[in-house]
């Protein structure tokens, strides 16, 4: 329970956020069990569950790096503008069960994003950072979404397969499709996966350049 001591005590004026005091528990190797409000203030119960995360870290700076299935299945480090308070990532499970998904695949009424994090995910702000990624060969261009670890087993056993079997891209075809549910999401990569295994530079050249098109003239934003 080191860091969450050192949250608590190392300033005594600071504000915490719930996401920020939930975060560093699962972290710290607990399972939140209850959530509330009572007389004005925020409780929690939490049960000791596992021991803490040893090869985690957080950061409170504006530049992070998200553990992301890659090509093989091994895990990538991408990286990428803060948009959500310290120690979110820990928290991806957890937001899940509690809120599910909306129609864009996205977690249901996420507490974990930050205000100033809902404007840079609208303008593409806080992928800038994964063009480090593209330029060191952990992405490539076009290509479905580096996913993390409890998103990536939401997916069926036949498309997880797929989907490790290339890189994952800095554009995904979400943008050229627009699905409206997570199976649309699926469906999208599949056809892009297919696509891509028969004819790779056409279909990176077609999906980019729809896009491209639905981000310019379709006013399409991210979440």
């Amino acid at each position: 329970m080191r860091n969450f001591s050192n949250l608590l005590n190392g300033k005594r004026s600071k504000v915490l956020s719930r996401a920020e005091v939930l975060g560093c528990l699962c972290f710290n190797g607990f399972e939140i069990i209850h959530e509330g409000y009572a007389a004005g203030l925020f409780c929690f119960a939490a049960q000791k569950k596992t021991s803490p995360d040893l090869n985690g870290s957080t950061s409170y700076g504006p530049v992070i790096t998200l553990p992301r299935i890659g090509k093989g299945g091994k895990t990538i480090k991408v990286y990428k503008m803060r948009t959500m308070h310290a120690y979110s990532e820990y928290l991806q499970e957890y937001v899940y069960r509690l809120n599910d998904l909306q129609q864009n695949g996205k977690i249901n009424k996420d507490f974990r994003i930050t205000t100033a994090g809902r404007f840079m995910r609208r303008v593409w702000l806080d992928e800038l950072p994964m063009v480090f990624n593209l330029l060191r060969g952990d992405l490539k261009l076009v290509g479905v979404r580096p996913l993390s670890k409890q998103y990536f087993s939401l997916y069926d056993k036949k498309l997880r397969n797929k989907r490790i079997r290339h890189k994952p891209g800095l554009v995904p075809p979400y943008y050229a499709d627009l699905p409206n549910s997570f199976n649309e999401i699926m469906k999208s990569e599949k056809g892009y996966l297919s696509s891509y295994e028969k004819n790779p530079v056409r279909t990176d050249i077609v999906y980019f350049f729809k896009a491209v098109y639905n981000i310019i003239f379709k006013k399409i934003r991210s979440n």
